[in-house]
């Protein structure tokens, strides 16, 4: 098997969420070092613990789960508003702070963000979820700019209807409206696989993707297309 992460440590955070066990089992099958943190990063300081614990890495994967609420937009308050953004949002400029001057010392390193494309095509009943995935993209793109000429690719994935235990859990996948929904709404038929966007994400972490930067990916089956 090729291994073109073979020598690399791989940082993910948030790994028992959303994307963390598919992206741990596929980036170690391709020869990463993975150091999967299950740490929550809701507290000011637990960015910078979690990038201080892991010691060296070449690779941060900014893999951040919230439950979608599902308030209309009239009806989102303050503390929903203000959870969203620091579950999803928050955590970004500290991790940043954390993981990229060793980066740019070294003239070389990978920043990944798992998004959303909820940030892409407007959903009804979604207005704090999307605001808080899109101001990641908005990031992504301002941030990889600037990190270019240090050698320091950041890029992200922006994803729906991908196998995932936080927002597809089996239950869900499972009930006859949703597969009816998957073939009405994405125009591949079905969930994209976990192994999928891992692997896509794992081409993204590798020396192959050095000339992407502040890059936005939508991994969603057509969805954002429609």
């Amino acid at each position: 098997m090729s291994q073109p992460l073979q020598g690399q440590r791989i940082l993910i955070t948030q790994a028992d969420a959303f994307m963390g066990p598919a992206l741990c089992a596929v980036l170690a099958e391709q020869g990463a070092e993975v150091i999967a943190s299950t740490q929550p990063l809701l507290e000011p300081g637990a960015a910078a613990d979690v990038v201080a614990q892991a010691g060296r890495i070449d690779t941060l994967v900014a893999n951040l789960a919230f439950e979608a609420p599902t308030t209309p937009a009239d009806a989102v308050t303050d503390d929903e508003w203000r959870a969203t953004f620091a579950a999803l949002v928050d955590p970004l400029p500290r991790l940043a702070r954390a993981a990229l001057p060793a980066m740019m010392a070294r003239r070389s390193g990978k920043f990944l963000v798992m998004g959303s494309a909820a940030a892409l095509r407007g959903m009804k009943r979604c207005a704090s979820y999307s605001a808080a995935r899109g101001a990641q993209l908005a990031w992504v793109q301002a941030l990889g700019v600037e990190m270019a000429p240090h050698n320091v690719q950041v890029n992200a994935i922006a994803q729906n209807f991908v196998d995932n235990p936080t927002y597809f859990p089996p239950e869900v996948q499972a009930n006859p409206r949703f597969q009816e929904r998957l073939k009405r709404e994405v125009p591949l038929g079905r969930l994209v696989g976990a192994r999928e966007d891992a692997q896509f994400a794992a081409y993204l972490c590798s020396p192959a993707a050095d000339c992407f930067v502040g890059q936005v990916f939508p991994v969603c089956g057509g969805w954002v297309a429609r």
